[in-house]
């Protein structure tokens, strides 16, 4: 019982976004296409988390860095989800694109 608790409340070790944007990570934007245009990390890449499945040719390979944003980092958690569910090996939830954008400092 113990080690199924402390799978489910195990914290990930931390991951230098920043570094792995420097080093070519795509950063997938989830929210909706009015919420991007209203603000978003340049150079993200926009696919609304309920059209992904539909959409992951648009992402380059299923061996890229990929980190997931929304606005607040719930529906980039089910991105994250979405996509390792279909082989990508490599993504990070970023949690909100603003917070996001503050720890790779790209405006």
């Amino acid at each position: 019982m113990f080690s199924f608790l402390k799978k489910i409340f195990e914290v990930a070790p931390k991951v230098d976004l920043a570094e792995l944007v420097k080093a070519g990570a795509t950063i997938l934007d989830v929210r909706t296409k009015d919420e991007f245009s209203s603000g978003h990390i340049r150079g993200s890449v926009n696919i609304p988390v309920d059209k992904l499945a539909g959409n992951l040719n648009k992402l380059k390979s299923k061996n890229t860095t990929i980190i997931t944003c929304c606005a607040s980092g719930s529906r980039s958690a089910s991105a994250k989800g979405i996509l390792t569910s279909h082989g990508f090996a490599n993504v990070y939830n970023g949690g909100s694109w603003l917070s996001l954008r503050r720890k790779i400092d790209i405006y």
